[in-house]
């Protein structure tokens, strides 16, 4: 029997230009184009300006916007609590899917997937988990909140209560159950990391329930090296993303100030990344702040924000992908683009940035939120004249969309 598959996110790209709403998004376009699927369709969550209002609106023919959001970040409960069994059911009632493949639940809340299994237990569903929003109430970064932002391993009731003091240990543990309740409903799980699969693991889901599918890129060859001069090094490096506490950014900033002078001569580092202007006051000082002299010196050049059709191009005039974060990440979008367009990286090695990049071998790991070994690091990667091409060499081809859509294919006839 051919599926129908309904997609679900937390955002739509046209509007949201995170990992999660990109991967959602080329999924669902590579189901469309895949002879096992009859149909299927897009369901995102959109802020429109016009508050919580829970309709859904069509975007596009099989694209729609529900005006949906979350009241309750603590147990995660929808805010427009109506249209979960009026609006959506009525769009599960219209598009009769056999399949709803949820990428997200942040924003739009728990309560839907029970709304799904209530109108039609035969509906498969099936959640992708990007992060660890289950196990954190943190915005699912598994780290403690206030100054150091410490990372954390594992959940612990205590410790939770620590970083939200107006909670009790028992409402963490409700928190739990309230979650566990909801993921019981689903068919099984897709993991784009290993190591976010072992963490959900041990938080309770069935090792048998959870698969890991990295998320798909494009089929495009590698990019040509970038052409060099005589004497010239494969110095420049690029960040892509946003820019926040999390992403690591000033201990990119700090690694470049921690250099004498004359290191700083031989490095390029060009920022392209977006949402400064959205942080707190204090850490939009810290950024200014570091960057300001590194710009008039000449050493980093602030881009600013990318479409993802333009990113390729950026990409073309870089050598290395920097990815300095200091949380746990589980499978960050850029990694995979780098290695599409056959550019090696330097990552801290945590998460699943260490799983993905091999030290060594396709690229280099620093140990996160260590500026002076990322110093380290760049100096190594500008100055020695063979490191650059055996790692390009060493560049394995992510799973193309068409791949990532039959793997998941695949295991949904398994459920």
């Amino acid at each position: 029997m051919k599926q129908r598959i309904l997609v679900v996110s937390h955002g739509h790209p046209d509007f949201s230009l995170g990992g999660a709403e990109i991967a959602a998004y080329n999924l669902y376009e590579a189901f469309k184009k895949n002879d096992d699927v009859e149909d299927t369709w897009f369901l995102a969550r959109a802020d429109r300006g016009r508050g919580v209002t829970g309709q859904i609106h069509k975007r596009r023919d099989n694209e729609y916007l529900w005006e949906q959001g979350v009241a309750d970040w603590h147990l995660m409960k929808s805010a427009h609590q109506e249209s979960v069994t009026t609006w959506f059911v009525d769009l599960l009632k219209s598009l009769k899917p056999t399949i709803v493949h949820i990428h997200h639940y942040a924003h739009i809340g728990l309560e839907f997937i029970r709304a799904i299994k209530k109108y039609d237990s035969n509906i498969k569903v099936y959640l992708t988990l990007h992060e660890y929003m289950a196990i954190c109430k943190h915005n699912g970064q598994m780290v403690k909140t206030g100054e150091g932002m410490k990372l954390c391993s594992s959940e612990s009731f205590d410790e939770c209560r620590g970083c939200f003091p107006e909670n009790t240990a028992e409402d963490f543990w409700l928190r739990k159950h309230h979650f566990k309740s909801t993921f019981d409903l689903a068919d099984g799980f897709i993991s784009p990391s290993e190591f976010l699969r072992q963490r959900y693991i041990n938080w309770g889901i069935d090792e048998n329930d959870i698969v890991v599918i990295e998320n798909g890129q494009s089929d495009l060859p590698p990019l040509a090296p970038r052409a060099i001069e005589d004497g010239e090094t494969r110095n420049r490096f690029g960040f892509f993303g946003q820019v926040n506490p999390y992403k690591g950014i000033d201990v990119l900033l700090e690694a470049l100030r921690s250099m004498t002078k004359d290191e700083r001569k031989s490095v390029l580092v060009e920022i392209h990344g977006t949402n400064l202007e959205t942080q707190s006051g204090e850490f939009q000082v810290k950024i200014k702040k570091l960057a300001k002299s590194l710009i008039k010196e000449g050493c980093l050049r602030w881009v600013g924000p990318y479409r993802p059709e333009e990113q390729r191009a950026r990409l073309n005039e870089l050598d290395w992908v920097i990815v300095p974060s200091v949380w746990w990440e589980n499978s960050p979008m850029v990694i995979q683009e780098a290695f599409t367009a056959g550019r090696p990286l330097i990552v801290s090695n945590i998460g699943g940035m260490a799983e993905k990049v091999k030290d060594g071998v396709d690229g280099l790991h620093f140990s996160a939120r260590n500026p002076l070994e990322l110093a380290n690091k760049l100096k190594y990667a500008a100055t020695d004249k063979t490191i650059w091409n055996d790692f390009y060499q060493n560049i394995t081809s992510p799973l193309s969309y068409t791949e990532c859509a039959e793997k998941h294919l695949s295991f949904f006839e398994t459920r």
